[in-house]
């Protein structure tokens, strides 16, 4: 969860989607990565900028299941869902410094949101992932 000054939250609309739908940044540990290298190195390739610190981790990992209908679809096709180590930091950079347009863009488009609308803005099957990053880290969206 990269969170602005002003405890907004980064989303990004995926390219790839066919329903509307977003979601925060996220991806793979690599092998030799602990969670806050990653989350830097995921930040870089996807939204152009790693200006950020870590503010909090997430005390467990957070997993979820893809509904049926995504089953060798979506995750590559390889994975029936995932299992998940969430991180709060704060974005240090200025707006100017996001820049969607990297070597394998993921995001159309990317906004600030109140914590509080993510859970309207995402696929329904991410909810109850979201809903515990939220409680988690809903005292840093004070700023």
């Amino acid at each position: 969860m990269l969170l602005n000054r002003d405890g907004g939250v980064f989303v990004g609309r995926r390219i790839d989607q066919t329903v509307e739908g977003w979601q925060m940044p996220q991806g793979g540990i690599d092998e030799g990565e602990n969670p806050r290298q990653a989350a830097l190195r995921e930040l870089k390739e996807e939204i152009g900028t790693d200006k950020a610190v870590l503010l909090r981790e997430h005390d467990g990992w957070l997993c979820y299941d893809l509904p049926k209908h995504l089953v060798g679809v979506a995750l590559h096709g390889k994975y029936r869902g995932q299992r998940q180590k969430w991180l709060a930091m704060r974005f240090i950079g200025e707006d100017g410094d996001i820049d969607l347009t990297t070597h394998e863009p993921e995001f159309a488009a990317w906004r600030w949101v109140p914590m509080e609308a993510l859970l309207d803005l995402i696929v329904p099957f991410k909810r109850d992932i979201y809903r515990k990053v939220i409680a988690a880290f809903a005292d840093l969206a004070a700023g």
